[in-house]
């Protein structure tokens, strides 16, 4: 089918939840005609063990989604990866039965996992008297108050005899009028319900986008495993579609894939934007039901997308976390998961199996994060508060970065679009909020700081060298503790900014910044300068002159210093320093001996400059360093401009 087709589905997803045996597939066959006990195997045993897909049409003729959560026990995994997808809950409770522990279970977890709206069917009206579907709608209406279901509309019906479904139906089409239609936002991500192989097709996966779309010819990853593929074809609610997106129950045919390569708990995504990671912080709630506080180090049963890794519970902002009581939580995995910021998950007891409660995952981190640390929690803070807008995610995700990032970089931690990342960046530059520093961008708060310890080093380090007027760079890197990278950029930040200058060599010059001198120290660098200048091109050793004008180490250094700042004497090596001038006719003489031989002659050079080997050599490998000249064999020649 083509385009047109994609349109009249809705991209929503209803879904049913309840006890076992209330009639939920019953219930869901009466509405779409599709019976979701597929297997022969559930039909035998009348009840469904995987996740079950249907549809139904609206009176304008949309299509709507319909998956029918299995009720088991044992796999109330399939109803975390059935309930992440789903927009609309229908809650079936039996008249005879009323609520079970399982029908509480279930509206916890659909609570838990960010389902908002929603309605009750209770279903088997006919095998009561009417007294007893009185007494089951109290019940219900006792079991969900404080829910998302407290207000929601309450139909009694019988699948069998058909008293009330229309009734039903009219109201279950009216919320499914009413509910939001699933963006289709973001970068492509599925986890993967089912995998099976389809004659003359391959491997097909089946599950619900939980966000972006994707279209055929398309190349995804499987994830952890990484292996690419492309989409070869695509099945939306059973028929062909040119498209997958979210909202809209996909099955997705990839080639050149093996049965065996993907299972179950798989994520298959668009390249690039997803990684398989070991720890995760989030939100939890606890179930207000639960006998016990949850203690630290808990050994738990994660549930997330389709996937179930067994992990431990380490609580960053509590001791303990009572029940009905919210945390701040990091999940320590076993094996690695794919999720995303804003990912519902359950939380369940390793063993044995008891729901404990969930939340929303705040960040894949890469780091074991401490416990009780203020500005851990700060952070984790504000990512909880913008789950719910890609911008200020954006804005917190740069916040927390200790480094520069690249327009890449943020757009696979908001797993948006570059388009979109580099939209939300434009709006936050123009809110003030960040800062691009060449092609890379740090957040405007992060930069504040930055600068702050850049000039508080530059002040500390000028106070204790108040005879200098430049800094080296690689003082500032020992000061600030700064990546090359990052120092780097705010120093041309900074110069942009006109508060400093850089200098050859790896020399910084606060602006207005002048060494402060004394009479004594002025009367020894004179002297200094001069001891240099007599003989130019052989001038005396550190330890001569150290001898010579009676001066300590660090005394000497200080000056040799001074007079480099200020641009009359040149420093060739530890053991060679010149006046600036004599530095400048040495090179000149240099230049204009190669224009004259083509390459350099060593003996006129030596007689010209009146000097010996001991000094030339040394000389000449500066030049050499400096980019003056070149070696090319035995010979020295000009560098080529």
């Amino acid at each position: 089918m083509g385009p047109q087709m994609s349109m009249e589905i809705q991209p929503i997803v209803v879904g049913t939840a309840g006890h076992i045996d209330h009639g939920k597939s019953t219930l869901v066959k009466t509405l779409t005609g599709i019976d979701p006990d597929r297997l022969k195997e559930e039909q035998e045993r009348g009840m469904t063990i995987d996740l079950g897909f249907a549809r139904f049409q609206l009176p304008d003729g949309r299509r709507v989604g319909m998956v029918d959560v299995p009720g088991h026990e044992r796999f109330i995994k399939n109803m975390v990866a059935g309930a992440t997808g789903i927009d609309l809950v229908v809650l079936v409770v039996a008249a005879d039965d009323g609520v079970m522990p399982q029908t509480r279970e279930h509206l916890a977890i659909m609570q838990i996992l960010g389902v908002r709206r929603g309605l009750i069917a209770l279903t088997k009206i006919d095998m009561v008297e009417p007294a007893l579907v009185e007494l089951a709608t109290e019940d219900v209406r006792a079991a969900t108050r404080g829910t998302f279901l407290e207000n929601a509309p309450l139909l009694p019906l019988s699948s069998h005899t058909g008293e009330g479904l229309d009734e039903f139906k009219r109201a279950l089409f009216r919320l499914a009028s009413e509910t939001v239609p699933r963006s289709d936002a973001g970068i492509f991500r599925m986890s993967v319900q089912r995998v099976f192989s389809a004659k003359g097709f391959g491997t097909v996966v089946t599950g619900i986008p939980v966000s972006g779309a994707v279209a055929l010819g398309d190349v995804l990853e499987v994830l952890p495993s990484q292996k690419r593929c492309k989409v070869r074809s695509i099945q939306a609610y059973q028929e062909s579609a040119t498209r997958a997106r979210a909202g809209h129950s996909s099955a997705i045919n990839l080639a050149d894939l093996g049965l065996e390569e993907v299972t179950r708990g798989n994520v298959v995504a668009t390249p690039g934007f997803f990684r398989p990671v070991r720890m995760v912080a989030a939100t939890l709630e606890a179930l207000a039901g639960l006998e016990r506080p949850l203690a630290d180090r808990l050994r738990v049963r994660l549930h997330t997308g389709t996937a179930e890794v067994v992990g431990e519970l380490v609580l960053l902002d509590c001791e303990e976390l009572a029940p009905g009581q919210s945390a701040l939580v990091q999940l320590r995995l076993d094996e690695p998961v794919v999720c995303a910021p804003g990912d519902r998950y359950v939380l369940r007891l390793a063993s044995p199996a008891l729901t404990l409660g969930g939340g929303s995952i705040l960040e894949e981190s890469k780091h074991r994060l401490k416990r009780f640390k203020k500005f851990v929690l700060e952070e984790l803070g504000r990512a909880a508060e913008g789950l719910g807008s890609p911008r200020e995610l954006l804005d917190v995700a740069l916040s927390r970065r200790k480094d520069l990032a690249t327009l890449d970089d943020l757009a696979v931690e908001i797993k948006r679009s570059r388009e979109d990342t580099e939209r939300l960046l434009s709006e936050l530059r123009s809110a003030s909020r960040v800062r691009a520093l060449g092609p890379r961008w740090i957040h405007a708060e992060r930069l504040t700081e930055a600068r702050a310890t850049l000039a508080q080093a530059m002040a500390g380090w000028f106070a204790e060298n108040t005879h200098r007027a430049v800094i080296d760079v690689r003082d500032l890197r020992r000061l600030t503790g700064f990546a090359d990278d990052y120092l780097d950029a705010l120093l041309e930040f900074e110069a942009r900014e006109k508060t400093l200058e850089l200098q050859p060599g790896g020399l910084v010059k606060p602006l207005g910044r002048a060494a402060t001198t004394d009479t004594e120290t002025e009367e020894a660098a004179r002297l200094l300068h001069a001891a240099l200048g007599k003989d130019p091109f052989q001038p005396p050793a550190p330890a001569e002159l150290l001898a010579a004008l009676k001066l300590s180490e660090k005394r000497l250094r200080a000056l040799f210093e001074l007079l480099v700042d200020r641009g009359v004497v040149h420093r060739v090596n530890p053991e060679i320093w010149m006046t600036q001038a004599a530095f400048e006719d040495a090179r000149a003489a240099v230049v204009a001996n190669c224009q004259k031989n083509g390459s350099l002659d060593i003996p006129s050079l030596r007689d010209a400059l009146k000097t010996s080997r001991k000094y030339l050599i040394p000389l000449l490998e500066h030049l050499d360093a400096s980019g003056v000249t070149l070696r090319q064999g035995a010979n020295r020649v000009l560098r080529k401009r």
